[in-house]
Order: C-alpha cells, then structure tokens, then sequence
C-alpha cells in the first residue's frame, strides 16, 4: 500500500532538484505556520537524529534540497510521505565503496545509502572522477586521492584496481617518490576527500614512504583511510603489527587516521585493534575505525595478499577462498589458475565473534566496503550492510540499540570528513539547515535478502529514500530517471 498522499510523483521527481527553497522555519516541537507549503513533507515518522538526540515522532518539510522545518504539528507540502509507523533517519554514508557505477548506486539506494565514497583505494585523478559522475549519479559521491592508483601509475604496473607487478613488490626510486608526492598533493589541492592507502596491496612500499604520504595527508589535513600492512594471526604480519605502524605515523604527523575493515585486519584479534584504537582516542589522537558486519572479506586474486605464505599468515587455505564468477571454492590447481587471470575472490576468514564484537562497538563505524559486481558470486556486503545491521544485529540480535546503530551509519562518518571537507557539517543529521539526505526505514522488516549464494538481491524494508530532497527511493521500489546525486567534494585549492 503507498504512502504517498499526491500523485503525480514522476514529473515532479524529475524536476525538485531546481526548485528553490520558499521556506525556512525553525526546528523542534513548536508550530510552523499554516500558510507555508514545502516541496516534500515526511508525515507522522519517528525522528531519530543521533547529533541531537531527538527521537520522537514529528513531521519533517524539505523544500530547494534542505530540511526547512522539525515539527510537532502537522505541515504543508506539495507532496507528502506517511511515515507512520516509520523511522526518520539521515540518509546512510558508505565511507568505503569500491563499485561506484550506477548498478551498484541502485543497490545502495535501496539499502538506505544517500553517499558513496571511494576514500580506501581511491583515484588517481580527481578532477577526471567527479567529472565521470556529475549530472547523472542516484546518490552523493565522492572520493580520495589513492596512493595505491598513483603508486601504480608512476610505477607502470600492469594490474587493474589493484598492483601486481612493481607497485606491489618493487621499492620506489628516489625520483619514483618525488613523483608519488607530487600526484597525492596534487590530488588533494583538488578536492579529494582523504589519503586511501592499501598498505597490504603495495608491501614492498617502505615505512619511509609511507610516513612521508601521512605527512602530505596532515598538510592538508585529509584523514588518511588505511588498509593495514598486515592481516593475519602469524608473528610479524600481524593486524597489530599493521595497526601499530599507522598509529604512530599518525601520531608523528598529525594526520588524522581511519583504519578500514578492522575485522578483517584483526580476525580473531579483532577486540585487541579496537582497543588500540580506543586508547589512541583517549590520549588525543584524531585515529577512528569502521567495519562490515559479515564473517569473509573481498579481493583481486592476483593481488599481493596471495602471494606466497598466505595460508600461514591468514589462517586459511583454498576452501576458504571463493572465486566469484562461478561461486567455486578453490583447490591448489585452480588457485594457480586464477591467479594468472586475476578476478575478484571472497574470503571466509572472520570469526562471528569477531565481527558481532565490531558491529556492537560504539566507535567502529559501519562501512561496506563494496565491491563492483564483477561476477553472479560477488560479496554481498556491497548489497546488504546498512539493513543487516538494522535488521540482524539491532533488531534480531540485540546487539546494539538503533540510536547507536544510527550514530555509526551516519554522524560518525559525517565528522570524521568535515574537517576536511565542511559540507559534510550538513550531512548525517535531522535539523533544519541540513541537507535533506533522509532514509525511511520499517524497523519492523528492514533485513538484508543479499547472501552468499544469491548476492544481488535487494534489501526490504527501506521505504523511502530522499537525496538532496529528491525521493530515489519510493515505497521500497526504485524511481526512474532521477540522478539527484551531487559530488561531495572538499575545497579546491587554485
């Protein structure tokens, strides 16, 4: 049954990103005038905004892409969505998604997320990325200066997404890290988001060069999102090992610091890397983290994580390793097979534990780490995180309470970019003034239908999703021929 009061939904859709705003009123419990009309009013919803707490139901009016009005008595709109029974949300921003093509923007959508960011591998040309994207994106995108894409550029290394020739297993030349600098800095005067790093990808990358991006990274105070040295259980390689690296080039630079996947990196030392983190937190460093809420990780085969000694330092063999496009676990002759094809695998290789500990813990945000859906099998955390958080460990599990859940999907995540890139100070919250990224969600249904065996499916129970005040998402189905999505860009530097 739709929730939708007027009809006519199409057209307008298409054509309320150019509407200016009429109306600005102020937020809480007051009244708001009769005679005002909004573009969209969200009716009757439960409001849960987690910067100020507010959790009640209340009727929110966007109008020219912004939340005009928080109020207790009814409001005005040319279009009005029922969210009786519903809960108000800030739209959900996806610190770390790799697919950033419009298929993986509609799977997103529907999982709840108005932003996308590529902060992890990042690019190696920023100006050339948005550009790709501007005027005809669902949802908000945005992404990093990658010192992975620059390092294989100035190597000339013949991997794609990934390294797997000199930029993985070469040092660079002296004149090979003048160059590496040069891009990164360039990348961020203009407008990326962070610093990624992949430190496993390029392991013969020195702890000298490494320190030396950090620096670039707090100059122009860009956290830096890092996919640690090490991922294993085996003494030297292993997450903390990697994670006490980043900490202290951190704390020796200044560079704010977010370590990506953490359950991936720890495995069953998961609780120990939170920890470092945590401390790190309260002795002033600006270092914070984030996680999937699923038991198997996701990469390129062909990559440096494979190379030989992998089964020692993960604790895993060719069973747990699944090849994408036909959804086969692998054996020592396919492994060799594949890997000389290179393509996308899934690891299983995160203890439930390890993961329920990451999901339920205050400081570890939620981030996807999707990838681009290369084959039938691929994971399906780019598909499913939001709402199976929502819906296995909120409401299921009891893991977390929603506010919390809400906090790690959407505030978090907002503040750790704002220094950077002040923009996000109007995403990842319910107030007036804010940017009208909202997800309407039934706490009662939403739940992930994405598996292992059947990835591409749909989420259930987002109901409606609004991107700069645009529905892209209506009574749980996708809206055609909306592209409301906008670059989300730190400043550019002439």
């Amino acid at each position: 049954m739709s929730h939708f009061i007027v009809r006519g939904w199409g057209t307008w859709a298409a054509a309320l990103v150019s509407l200016a705003a009429t109306v600005v009123t102020t937020a809480g419990s007051g009244a708001s005038k009769g005679t005002e009309s909004y573009d969209v009013v969200i009716a009757n919803g439960r409001v849960m905004d987690p910067e100020s707490g507010l959790d009640a139901v209340r009727n929110v009016g966007i109008a020219g892409g912004k939340i005009r009005a928080i109020s207790a008595e009814a409001l005005q709109g040319k279009k009005t969505i029922d969210a009786t029974d519903l809960t108000v949300a800030p739209g959900f921003i996806d610190l770390h998604q790799h697919g950033q093509e419009p298929r993986n923007y509609q799977f997103k959508a529907r999982d709840g997320v108005t932003t996308a960011l590529e902060l992890e591998a990042g690019t190696d040309d920023i100006d050339k990325w948005y550009a790709e994207r501007e005027g005809k994106t669902l949802i908000n995108f945005g992404v990093g200066i990658g010192h992975i894409p620059v390092r294989m550029k100035v190597m000339k290394d013949p991997g794609n997404f990934l390294p797997s020739g000199d930029a993985a297993h070469r040092e660079a030349t002296p004149g090979e890290l003048v160059q590496i600098d040069r891009d990164i800095e360039e990348g961020l005067h203009r407008g990326a988001l962070a610093v990624g790093m992949g430190i496993n990808y390029t392991a013969a990358a020195t702890h000298g060069e490494i320190v030396d991006v950090f620096r670039l990274a707090a100059k122009g105070n860009a956290p830096v999102h890092v996919h640690l040295r090490h991922a294993g259980l085996k003494e030297p390689t292993t997450g903390l090992v990697g994670i006490e690296e980043v900490i202290a080039a951190a704390a020796a630079t200044g560079a704010p610091l977010h370590v990506v996947h953490i359950t991936s990196m720890g495995l069953q030392d998961t609780p120990r890397l939170i920890a470092m983190v945590r401390g790190a937190q309260e002795r002033g460093l600006d270092v914070t983290t984030e996680c999937y809420p699923y038991t198997a990780g996701s990469t390129l085969l062909e990559s440096a994580i494979f190379d030989p000694g992998w089964q020692d330092r993960q604790g895993i063999t060719y069973k747990d390793v699944q090849w994408v496009k036909t959804g086969e676990r692998l054996t020592a002759e396919t492994f060799e097979k594949y890997r000389k094809d290179g393509g996308t695998v899934v690891i299983f290789s995160i203890p439930e534990g390890a993961a329920r500990t990451a999901v339920a813990d205050p400081i570890v945000m939620i981030a996807s780490d999707g990838m681009p859906i290369t084959g039938a099998k691929v994971h399906p955390r780019g598909q499913g995180t939001f709402s199976r958080v929502l819906g296995h460990y909120v409401r299921e599990e009891k893991a977390l309470d929603l506010m919390t859940a809400l906090r790690k999907m959407t505030l978090m995540p907002a503040q750790r970019l704002e220094k950077r890139a002040p923009m996000f100070k109007d995403k990842g919250r319910i107030r007036v003034g804010a940017d009208a990224d909202i997800t309407v969600f039934d706490p009662k249904r939403v739940i992930d239908n994405a598996t292992y065996e059947q990835p591409l499916e749909y989420s259930v129970g987002i109901q409606f999703v609004l991107v700069n005040g645009v529905p892209v998402v209506k009574d749980g189905q996708l809206v055609d021929g909306v592209f409301p999505g906008r670059a989300a860009r730190a400043p550019i530097l002439q």
